[in-house]
C-alpha cells in the first residue's frame, strides 16, 4: 500500500511540473526554467519521502504499544564494547557487533536504537548482555536486568554503559525514559 501511495503521489508531483519545463528547448532561459523546477521537486519528492517514513512508523508502531530500547556509551578507559545483545521476555530481540567507527560515535555522545517494536500492556522483563575487552585486555562480560510495567503509551528504555572509577570496571544498567 505505500508504495501505491508514492506512485500516486510522484504523478501528483510530476504533473504539477510547467509544460515549460516538460517541453523544454535548447533555450538557456528555458533550461534555466526546467533546473529550478527540478530542484523545487526534488525539495518535494524529499518532504514527501520524510512524511511518508513518519506515516509508515505511526502505522507499524503505533504509540499505544510502541516500545523503544537505546543504548548510551559513557566508557573508553574500562571497557572497549564488541557486542550487545538484548532479550525481552527471553526472546532475542537485538544483538549488534561494534566497528571502531560506531564506538567513537557513542564515545562522542550518539545514542543508537537497539530495538523498535509493539509490546502489549503489563509486566516484562528486559535483559540485555555486553561483551567486550575490559581493563588489563582481559574478555569483559555483563549483564543488566529490569522488569518493568508497560502502559497504553509508549515506553522507551535506555541501556546505559559508563566507566566506574570507584572499582575500575564498567557498569550497564537499564533506565526507564520517563
Amino acid at each position: 500500500m505505500n508504495r501505491q501511495v508514492l506512485c500516486f503521489l510522484c504523478v501528483l508531483l510530476f504533473s504539477s511540473v510547467p509544460a515549460s519545463a516538460q517541453d523544454a528547448s535548447d533555450e538557456s532561459a528555458e533550461e534555466g526554467s526546467v533546473a529550478l523546477s527540478v530542484e523545487e521537486l526534488k525539495k518535494k519528492v524529499i518532504r514527501l519521502n520524510r512524511d511518508l517514513f513518519i506515516l509508515e512508523e505511526d502505522l507499524l508502531f503505533p504509540a499505544s504499544t510502541q516500545f523503544a530500547v537505546f543504548l548510551s556509551l559513557d566508557t573508553g578507559q574500562f571497557l572497549k564494547l564488541d557486542a550487545v545483545k538484548l532479550k525481552l521476555n527471553d526472546d532475542t530481540v537485538a544483538s549488534h557487533l561494534y566497528t571502531d567507527r560506531q564506538l567513537k560515535a557513542l564515545q562522542r555522545g550518539g545514542m543508537q536504537r537497539l530495538h523498535i517494536g509493539n509490546l502489549k500492556t503489563g509486566s516484562h522483563e528486559v535483559t540485555v548482555f555486553v561483551e567486550g575487552m575490559g581493563p588489563d585486555n582481559r574478555a569483559y562480560k555483563q549483564a543488566a536486568t529490569l522488569q518493568f510495567e508497560k502502559g497504553t503509551s509508549t515506553a522507551a528504555l535506555e541501556v546505559r554503559i559508563r566507566d566506574r572509577s570507584s572499582n575500575y570496571q564498567p557498569e550497564v544498567a537499564i533506565v526507564e525514559w520517563e
